[in-house]
């Protein structure tokens, strides 16, 4: 008997609707993963606003325009984002196989979602196993460049990265891999004002990318995980960044782009940072590159649209190439001869104004002039600017400018960090001699070299284009040689006499040489030449 109640009791617990029951429940728990992912899809779709195929076909880039010197290289860049882009077919093979291996090795056999990576990822965030790996896909991290992330919270970033699943999706439709990888490249931030890869490459080495060495390629992906992490530049994460240059060798290594023996060589070399960055006040020509800007492209680009845009050109964001007459050979020698002769001449005067009371001005400015210029300066100053925008009256401005402060100012020995009032930092800038350079080509009025001042990021005056000042000696070489072109012989003695001439007014002009030399003889044109007379 007790047995028969206890059989019935078993069938009571398990009857057919709560087995069925138990079933469903099962399967929701075994499914749910799948429905929730699908209803995040259908949620996306419906409730966020995804980019057009437009968008998606012509993404807002900024390209920087390129200025070409005669000689075909380049002498700067106008830019908001200093991104220059680069073909596939143009691309370092190194870089491409280096950034497959590392961020996406089934980049070729996804659609833009790596399924097993995704899962991999999330299983390794459970069991706390930090080398799983990212799920991000290659096409995923350039459908959140394309398309920056704004500030979301927890719940809505979950919908953020649906989205970018579904852009990763729609780009791989739109796009071809190679066009992909190139449009990543070109577009990743590598810091340092260096955005794409022909940036990176010029900026971090020194080169064109491709002409990088493996072990330079592999650095530069390496920096696409975190390049505020794996900056080699910075000296706290040089150790970092060498570490993760080998990780990617080693990824290399495992999927066959190297072989083993060149990743246990390529591991042990330094980082080789050769740091170049790109500033409007670097490189060759930097005040004719302002004067190109302010004075042509403005009003070229005002006056020409792009037919892309149905907009006037922008030079900051069109990639423009301009092509000047300068030759970066001439312009590189004028450049070396200005800061040669001009540093030793700065030397010279530094010593003479030692003497000198008044220094740097001359010993017959008087002090009101002094005041006067040193107030006039003072106006100039975007210190001065900011200032009087604040409300400072004139007595607490002049008073500001009394305060030492620390700041940085030029020098012929490089920047100095300093301590020294504004007032006084426009006095020691007034004792730097200053000068023009320009060389032009007589037979087409091609300017060759262009040298407005001794350093542009700190005297932006420019002295070939503003600054107006007697020819004085100069101009005796042109007056000799055309006397010498009429027929005179460089050994044809002429009267060193004071000789008058009769403007059209009436008025006489009478110059005088610096000095007694030879006066009242008769001198060659050759020795006159010589002793500037």
């Amino acid at each position: 008997m007790p047995n028969r109640i206890v059989e019935k009791k078993k069938d009571e617990s398990i009857s057919p609707a709560q087995r069925k029951k138990f079933i469903l429940i099962t399967w929701l728990i075994v499914f749910s993963p799948v429905i929730l992912f699908f209803l995040l899809i259908i949620s996306t779709l419906l409730f966020t606003k995804l980019p057009t195929i437009t968008e998606l076909q012509n993404p807002k880039n900024s390209l920087a325009t390129v200025v070409y010197s005669s000689d075909g290289n380049v002498l700067g860049k106008y830019y908001k984002e200093n991104r220059v882009n680069v073909r596939f077919s143009d691309l370092d093979k190194d870089l491409v196989n280096a950034l497959i291996a590392t961020e996406d090795a089934r980049f070729y056999s996804h659609s833009g979602v790596d399924f097993k990576a995704l899962l991999r990822s999330v299983i390794g965030i459970f069991t706390g196993n930090s080398s799983a790996g990212g799920g991000s896909t290659l096409t995923q991290q350039l459908a959140k460049m394309q398309f920056p992330r704004e500030r979301l919270n927890k719940f809505t970033m979950v919908f953020r990265k649906v989205k970018e699943w579904v852009i990763a999706v729609r780009l791989e439709r739109q796009y071809t891999k190679e066009e992909i990888l190139t449009m990543y490249l070109n577009k990743f931030d590598f810091l340092n004002q260096a955005v794409g890869i022909n940036s990176a490459a010029h900026i971090y080495f020194g080169r064109n990318q491709d002409s990088l060495q493996v072990e330079q390629a592999a650095l530069l992906v390496g920096m696409a995980k975190n390049p505020a992490i794996f900056n080699p530049v910075n000296p706290r994460r040089a150790d970092t960044a060498l570490h993760r240059r080998n990780v990617v060798l080693f990824q290399m290594e495992k999927y066959g782009a190297i072989t083993k023996s060149q990743f246990d060589s390529l591991k042990k070399l330094p980082l080789g940072i050769q740091f170049n960055p790109e500033d409007h006040n670097l490189g060759p020509a930097p005040y004719f590159r302002e004067y190109l800007r302010e004075n042509f492209l403005s009003k070229w680009c005002d006056e020409h649209i792009n037919p892309e845009t149905n907009e006037p050109y922008n030079i900051y964001k069109d990639g423009l190439r301009i092509y000047t007459t300068l030759d970066s050979r001439m312009q590189r020698y004028a450049e070396e001869a200005v800061n040669e002769h001009m540093k030793d001449l700065q030397a010279l005067f530094f010593k003479d104004c030692k003497r000198k009371k008044n220094a740097p001005f001359a010993w017959n400015v008087t002090r009101d002039e002094i005041d006067r210029i040193m107030n006039s300066a003072m106006k100039r100053s975007e210190r001065y600017r900011n200032l009087k925008k604040a409300g400072l009256s004139i007595e607490e401005i002049k008073k500001d400018f009394s305060v030492k402060t620390k700041m940085r100012v030029f020098s012929w020995q490089g920047d100095k960090d300093t301590l020294m009032s504004p007032m006084d930092s426009i006095r020691y800038y007034k004792s730097f001699l200053q000068t023009g350079f320009m060389a032009c080509e007589p037979q087409t009025g091609y300017v060759k070299a262009w040298v407005g001042g001794i350093n542009h990021e700190h005297f932006k005056y420019d002295h070939v284009k503003i600054g107006a000042r007697q020819v004085g000696s100069t101009f005796k070489p042109f007056v000799y040689a055309m006397a010498i072109r009429e027929g005179y012989s460089p050994c044809y003695r002429v009267p060193n006499v004071r000789t008058c001439i009769t403007a059209g007014d009436g008025k006489e002009w009478c110059p005088d040489n610096s000095s007694k030399f030879h006066e009242g003889e008769l001198i060659t044109l050759k020795q006159a030449l010589a002793g500037s007379v």
